[in-house]
């Protein structure tokens, strides 16, 4: 495991002195004109996007001419500059939703698309306290950061150091320095939460991990009575493990979950179609909230459909009914669940062969998938290399060695 390991930026201040450097927020750096060190995003006329970092005397070279660096310095933003063949490029600041995606990455990144919707459906508010575990790239971190302000608290917790380093590297480049209102601890959330916040201090909980459902504790006990915890997952059957383990606490409202599909629209005279291409599926959300200590969740009314929950029914469900299955006179069930039962059966022996989690036999529950089977690989996660992740972390600390 790794060690705890805090890294914490300077406490904000209830208003800067005269002649200090402004919080790194990065309001500052969103208006006035164009300067040294700031990231600029280039358009050229075809549409194609062209990310830099600005340097007295360095040059931006394409096959079509180069565009000199010094001639965008103390320019506007929203300009056009023209290169030395002619070719023009509309200059402008990149958004958070711009840089999230040309950032350094070491781990995968939560999209715009799913950081709006953590942002709003989980209610993260100015000066709330809120705790994220799996920090990844640092794209969600930013989003979070954003909302609450320099007043309020973002706990990061992150188990890879590398992952840590490239996050707060990636942060410190937008927000133009440590965010006032950022720590990150390398470490496990369950080991690190309880030494880091008091119980029942938490607002809200922001998990991106592959096993949500072991938190599920650590997280309820840091949680204020109506906070919010909301889970992103790539993978249906993290979606059910983590529903199931939500509903088996006792200590949460009954889980809601979705995932958002986002299609751009081509705009070309009268040729109004939608795009060819468009952001799919890249994950789920699925959020609860706490309840107040010694409240039990209401019953609940509504009855899954049979075989929801595997070979058996849920406690307090009848076993038979007029939704049941039908049975056969001799007590089998019908044909076509006597072939599904040995399908299942024999996927479950050639599982583990092929490199993915093996079942239960007769069982469709997540719950039933070894602890040591979530892992990324087996989730389909593109991991990686350890030279790749080590070459990320030297470009975002801008060093060498």
């Amino acid at each position: 495991m790794t060690a705890d390991t805090t890294r914490a930026a300077t406490p904000p201040a209830d208003s800067a002195e005269p002649g200090t450097a402004a919080p790194a927020t990065a309001a500052h750096a969103r208006r006035g004109v164009l300067e040294v060190g700031e990231r600029v995003q280039l358009t050229d006329p075809k549409g194609r996007l062209h990310t830099i970092t600005l340097e007295p005397g360095r040059e931006f070279h394409t096959h079509r001419g180069f565009l000199r660096h010094d001639d965008l310095i103390g320019a506007p933003d929203g300009s056009v500059v023209t290169n030395t063949a002619g070719v023009e490029y509309l200059a402008l600041r990149p958004l958070l939703s711009d840089y999230v995606m040309s950032m350094p990455r070491g781990a995968a990144v939560v999209y715009p698309k799913d950081s709006g919707q953590i942002v709003q459906m989980a209610d993260i508010f100015p000066g709330a306290t809120v705790v994220e575990a799996g920090v990844g790239s640092g794209a969600l971190s930013m989003s979070l950061l954003r909302a609450i302000g320099e007043h309020g608290r973002l706990l990061s917790f992150e188990r890879r150091d590398d992952f840590a380093a490239i996050a707060q590297g990636n942060g410190r480049a937008f927000f133009g320095g440590d965010h006032p209102a950022w720590t990150v601890t390398v470490g496990d959330l369950v080991e690190s939460l309880p030494r880091h916040v008091e119980a029942g201090s938490v607002d809200r909980v922001v998990l991106d991990m592959l096993a949500p459902w072991e938190c599920l504790e650590a997280v309820a006990d840091a949680l204020v009575p109506g906070g919010v915890l909301i889970c992103y997952v790539a993978t249906t059957t993290q979606l059910s493990r983590v529903a199931e383990g939500i509903r088996l606490h006792g200590g949460y409202t009954e889980p809601s979950a979705w995932e958002s599909l986002v299609r751009g629209w081509h705009l070309e005279g009268l040729a109004v179609r939608p795009e060819h291409r468009m952001h799919g599926h890249t994950g789920f959300l699925i959020t609860t909230r706490r309840l107040a200590p010694g409240v039990t969740p209401p019953e609940r009314k509504r009855r899954p459909a049979k075989g929801a929950y595997g070979d058996s029914a849920p406690t307090g469900e009848p076993d038979s009914g007029t939704d049941g299955p039908d049975v056969l006179t001799d007590g089998s069930d019908t044909a076509s669940d006597s072939v599904s039962d040995t399908v299942s059966d024999t996927v479950s022996e050639t599982a583990s062969d092929r490199g993915r989690p093996a079942r239960t036999p007769g069982s469709t529950n997540a719950m039933d998938v070894p602890v040591d089977a979530w892992t990324p690989e087996a989730l389909g996660e593109r991991v990686k290399s350890d030279k790749t992740i080590r070459r990320l972390r030297r470009s975002v600390a801008g060093t060498s060695d």
